[in-house]
């Protein structure tokens, strides 16, 4: 009886938040349902978290950098699957856009050609980790979501931009299995230990349906097992999907803000959570209509939102106690809201920050987070003043402009010519063949802009003119003639609204 060729996993971002628990969660398997081969970068960190892993059976620990392509050569060379986690990630991402689209576009490119030369597009398997953040603000009350809803960036979001370029890549790759996971908000103690003047971007009435790191981890641990022992339905690949954490996992930041101050004795947010100096708009979030789905395939989900509280009371450590004790004295409210508020000042005031965008009057930041000056100023001074949404159960479904009642074996020519009519804009060939999802066809956009995409990009990934994509964020007036992204607009914008925000970096910046 001869012994199973095992697969080897090639892992990358096997430092970060998400891919460590991934690392770890996969360890036990090493040797026995597949190998493993990371690559990361050689620095301090790195082997600090790794050294001690070496010589550890079915586990290959090379250093190196996702932008060499001899260093990822030599994963996918010895590699069956890459489960691509790596990524640079916002905050550090909003303030270096040039080296988010190098690392989150390039690194993708890399990996692909990578698996190109090696001959192995028919075998090889990509696992790539896409966003939430590529359909951007979804605000009540549009605040259900699913994939093939429209691709929206929010404004200055360079993380959302080059990952959208990436997974556009991805899937027009012609590589025989793929698949896109769009991971919603991590939560755990990383999400605890967050300071950055992106707290003040997400919206008190935002949503986020969040996933825990545990959670994340283990769905890429059992990605890589069932494939390897055959349980995965080959009907998983050429997909998108949603990673999220189910409903336990749904909140506002309004609610999660009560909940986490609730815990140091406050009964409202009013003494730390200034209405002034939060965005009312243009942050990324939504619940899903269709996480489940991942689930199915994956079965990962086993944490609440209370992970995440129990992380944020580990991180406040014996303030937590102070802050009961401070809060029942008469006055104590007011007093520990301004301690608290009082760690936001430099934050704030920084480049990224809220108050410095209205002190120093940047009208396209305040046009994309607030929607005017004069919507700024009729904002009220307490949060409990603000108008509160409370129909978080009603679904707008967004229509996507064709018949998702038929098997995707029955789409025709005639459902892509309305699809692209729905966006504004017109098919040009003149025709397609029955059911395949991956032929490219040629397209124009409602602005005369001409391009190439397949089906499967445009009908279930929600992706349309890539040259629109790059240029600006023109969402006002794209809404205007295109009914399909009109739905995630219109109801959360002035008629009026149709400011351009041109963008400071596309994928053609990177140098491959």
């Amino acid at each position: 009886m001869t012994n199973k060729t095992l697969q080897t996993v090639f892992m990358t971002g096997a430092g970060g938040g998400m891919g460590f628990e991934s690392f770890k969660q996969m360890l036990p398997d090493l040797g026995s349902l597949y190998n493993m081969v990371i690559l990361v970068r050689d620095s301090k960190k790195n082997h600090d978290l790794f050294d001690k892993y070496e010589g550890y059976a079915g586990l290959t620990i090379a250093y190196g950098d996702l932008l060499n392509k001899d260093d990822v050569q030599k994963c996918v060379d010895m590699s069956d699957m890459v489960l691509h986690i790596a990524a640079f990630v916002s905050p550090a991402a909003d303030y270096y856009p040039k080296k988010a689209m190098e690392n989150n576009y390039g690194s993708v490119v890399n990996i692909i050609n990578a698996i190109r030369s090696a001959g192995k597009a028919d075998s090889y398997k990509f696992v790539y980790i896409g966003t939430v953040a590529e359909t951007g603000d979804r605000m009540p009350p549009i605040h259900w979501g699913r994939v093939g809803d429209p691709i929206k960036p929010s404004m200055f979001d360079y993380y959302a931009v080059s990952k959208v370029a990436a997974e556009r890549y991805v899937i027009e790759s012609g590589l025989k299995y793929w698949v896109s996971l769009r991971q919603t908000g991590i939560m755990g103690p990383a999400m605890a230990k967050i300071r950055d003047a992106i707290q003040f971007h997400n919206c008190l009435y935002n949503v986020l349906e969040y996933a825990s790191d545990r959670d994340s981890g283990r769905a890429m641990r059992n990605l890589a097992a069932f494939d390897s022992d055959g349980s995965l339905d080959v009907s998983f690949w050429n997909h998108i999907y949603n990673i999220g954490g189910g409903e336990s996992c749904r909140v506002s930041t309004y609610d999660m803000y009560m909940k986490m101050y609730g815990e140091l004795g406050f009964d409202n947010i009013d003494p730390i959570v200034d209405p002034k100096v939060n965005a009312t708009r243009n942050f990324h979030g939504q619940y899903y209509l269709d996480s489940d789905k991942l689930e199915n395939y994956l079965h990962f989900r086993s944490d609440s939102m209370q992970y995440f509280y129990d992380a944020y009371l580990n991180e406040l450590g014996s303030a937590v106690k102070a802050g009961k004790v401070i809060t029942k004295l008469p006055g104590g409210k007011i007093l520990m809201g301004a301690i608290i508020k009082s760690t936001f000042t430099k934050l704030l005031n920084s480049e990224h920050g809220t108050k410095h965008w209205l002190d120093n009057n940047m009208e396209d930041h305040i046009d994309a987070y607030w929607g005017s000056k004069k919507a700024w100023e009729t904002l009220p001074k307490k949060a409990s003043q603000m108008e509160a949404f409370t129909d978080w159960d009603k679904v707008v479904r967004i229509d996507h402009g064709y018949d998702e009642t038929k098997p995707e074996s029955e789409l025709d020519y005639a459902d892509m010519k309305g699809a692209a009519e729905f966006r504004g804009g017109r098919l040009i060939s003149d025709s397609m063949e029955k059911g395949n999802w991956t032929e490219q066809l040629d397209f124009e956009c409602a602005f005369g802009h001409q391009f190439k995409a397949s089906p499967r990009l445009v009908l279930e990934g929600g992706h349309w003119c890539p040259e629109c994509e790059r240029k600006s964020w023109n969402y006002g007036n794209r809404a205007k003639v295109d009914p399909f992204f009109a739905q995630v607009w219109n109801p959360l914008h002035e008629d009026d609204e149709t400011r351009e925000y041109p963008k400071a970096v596309s994928e053609y910046d990177v140098n491959m």
